[in-house]
């Protein structure tokens, strides 16, 4: 009898053990989820939907966490379907800022962006903005014209090859880091399962009553 009541004991101990894993696990996860939502713009300057009448330098987009560095872009389209970004964007913790040449035409302005969440995964939005008045900017025609005489010696020379276009390397980027997270945790959560498993089967059979082990070299 006191056999089966330490192994009832110990049977006890393990479930209270598996209980508080099992509580420690799912508190990890909740803490979790919140990191590992995509991320999402808080804010911008200009704002969403503005109309400003001096053109400005940059455009900054903020965003609710931190974003990957490596792999933003940042497209600013304005009246007939002029492009007016200069460079690659630069990004600190959440903002991503946009170099603009001096913008030309009054009108409509689209910034479109696509960044890398603290997730691995890519979000795309965009907002506009009105410029009241003529900036400094040459507009798109007058830009065409002046290039013309350029473009005509240029033509004159033996042009250098292309370089190739590759495939969107940021959209690569974040479905390999989202894929990858993905299997890190399946693997990670399959290993503490198997860890588990091995250390209840090993603990209970330590308990087993010794009245309940089989006996070696007892004839049949």
């Amino acid at each position: 009898m006191s056999s089966l009541t330490e192994f009832l004991g110990k049977v006890k101990s393990v479930r209270r053990l598996l209980t508080a894993l099992m509580l420690a696990g799912a508190a990890l996860l909740v803490g979790a989820s919140p990191a590992q939502a995509h991320n999402v713009l808080t804010g911008s300057d200009p704002k969403d939907g503005a109309t400003i009448a001096e053109a400005p330098d940059t455009i900054t987009l903020e965003f609710d966490q931190t974003v990957r560095q490596g792999f933003s872009q940042v497209t600013v389209i304005g009246p007939g379907e002029s492009r007016w970004e200069e460079g690659k964007p630069e990004v600190d913790g959440p903002k991503v800022t946009a170099k603009v040449r001096p913008l030309g035409p009054a009108g409509e302005y689209v910034v479109g962006y696509r960044v890398l969440s603290a997730d691995g995964h890519p979000i795309s939005g965009k907002i506009t903005f009105k410029l009241s008045q003529d900036g400094p900017g040459a507009r798109p025609e007058d830009a065409g014209q002046s290039a013309e005489p350029a473009a005509t010696a240029s033509a004159a020379a033996p042009a250098s090859p292309a370089a190739p276009q590759g495939p969107d390397l940021s959209a690569q980027a974040a479905e390999a880091a989202q894929n990858g997270g993905a299997a890190m945790a399946v693997v990670w959560v399959a290993a503490a399962l198997v860890l588990l498993g091995i250390g209840t089967i090993v603990a209970l059979r330590r308990a087993r009553p010794s009245g309940e082990r089989p006996q070696e070299g007892v004839a049949g």
